[in-house]
C-alpha cells in the first residue's frame, strides 16, 4: 500500500457521472472538466510549454481507466461520447482492448484528469500493481493531475473499502492508501451498504474514519483531507462514519463497574452475545457539510 499522498487532488464519486446517466450528461463530470481545464491552463503557462511552436490546446487531457470493468468496450465508448469535444480523451486498456490496444501506463503522467471507472475493486488493484499503475498514479497526483473515480474507482484511493468484488459485500483492507480510512460508494443506493459499513467501522474490520458516499455525490480531497462535497441531485449526501469515543469511554466505564459485580450474576447462556456486543465499538454518523455544492 502506498503512503498517503502529500500533494494531490482526488475526487471520490459514490455513483453517478456519465456511468449512471442515460444521456451521458453529468454535473459532477462537468465540474471535473472545469477543474481539469484549470490544470491545463496552468500547464500551458509554464515556460517549457510556451517555447513550443503553435498554439497550445485549451482542452484538458482526460484519460479513462476502465480496469475494474475488464475494459468494457461499451463503457469506454460511453466515456468518449460523454467527453467528446470537451476534452482530448485517451483510454488506458490494460487488457489490450481494441481500438485502444495496450499502451504504456506512463501516458497517465501527461494527463490533466484521470477518471477511473467502476467494477471490481479487487481486480483493479491487482492489475494496477502488476502493471505499476499504482506508482504512476502517485507520481501523476504529485505533479498536479486530478485523480477521480466512481464506485471501485473511488474505493481504490482509500486504505480500505466496502466492496462486492467477492459477491456479497465484504470489507477490503487492500487500498492504495492515498486517503486515510475507508470508503463505501452507493451508500444509500444499494441494499445493505449502510448497515454493513457501520458495523465494520464499529468492529474495526475497516479502519476509520469511514466515508459513505451516495449515488450522485462526490467528495473532493485536497492533500488527503476532505474539503468539499459535490452533489448533482437533491437528497444526495456524503457521510462521515467513525468511532464515537465518548460512548466508548462510557461503555468501558460501565463494563468495569459490571465486572466488579460479576460474582453476583449468573451469565449462563448469554456469554457469546455479550462478548460480540463488547467487541463492536460505538459509531457515530453525520453528514459531511463542508462546502457542499449542489451542481446544476
Amino acid at each position: 500500500m502506498s503512503a498517503q499522498s502529500e500533494q494531490s487532488t482526488i475526487v471520490a464519486i459514490g455513483g453517478g457521472g456519465f456511468s449512471m446517466s442515460e444521456t451521458g450528461e453529468s454535473a459532477i463530470d462537468d465540474c471535473l472538466l472545469d477543474m481539469a481545464t484549470v490544470v491545463r491552463e496552468q500547464r500551458n503557462a509554464e515556460p517549457h510549454h510556451r517555447r513550443g511552436t503553435g498554439v497550445p490546446s485549451l482542452l484538458p487531457r482526460v484519460c479513462f481507466v476502465p480496469t475494474a470493468s475488464a475494459d468494457s468496450t461499451d463503457y469506454c465508448r460511453r466515456f468518449e461520447a460523454a467527453f467528446a469535444g470537451r476534452a482530448r480523451t485517451d483510454v488506458l486498456s490494460l487488457f489490450g482492448q481494441g481500438p485502444w490496444d495496450y499502451r504504456d501506463p506512463q501516458l497517465l503522467l501527461d494527463m490533466d484528469l484521470i477518471y477511473v471507472g467502476g467494477g471490481s475493486t479487487v481486480n483493479l488493484l491487482a492489475l494496477w500493481r502488476r502493471h505499476g499503475v499504482d506508482e504512476i498514479m502517485a507520481r501523476a497526483a504529485a505533479n498536479g493531475t486530478i485523480l477521480a473515480g466512481i464506485s471501485a474507482g473511488a474505493n481504490c484511493w482509500f486504505e480500505a473499502s466496502s466492496t462486492d468484488s467477492f459477491g456479497p459485500l465484504a470489507p477490503l483492507n487492500d487500498g492504495l492508501g492515498f486517503i486515510a480510512g475507508s470508503a463505501c460508494p452507493h451508500y444509500h443506493g444499494e441494499q445493505g451498504r449502510v448497515e454493513t459499513f457501520r458495523d465494520w467501522i464499529g468492529s474495526e474490520a475497516l479502519p476509520g474514519p469511514g466515508i459513505g458516499i451516495d449515488d450522485h455525490a462526490a467528495v473532493v480531497f485536497e492533500d488527503g483531507t476532505a474539503t468539499s462535497v459535490l452533489v448533482e441531485r437533491p437528497g444526495a449526501h456524503a457521510y462521515l462514519i467513525d468511532r464515537d469515543r465518548d460512548r466508548d469511554r462510557d461503555r468501558d466505564r460501565d463494563h468495569d463497574h459490571d465486572h466488579d459485580h460479576d460474582h453476583d450474576r449468573d451469565h449462563s447462556g448469554g456469554g457469546s452475545t455479550v462478548q460480540a456486543a463488547e467487541n463492536r465499538l460505538a459509531v457515530e454518523e453525520r453528514q459531511l457539510s463542508l462546502g457542499t455544492k449542489l451542481l446544476e
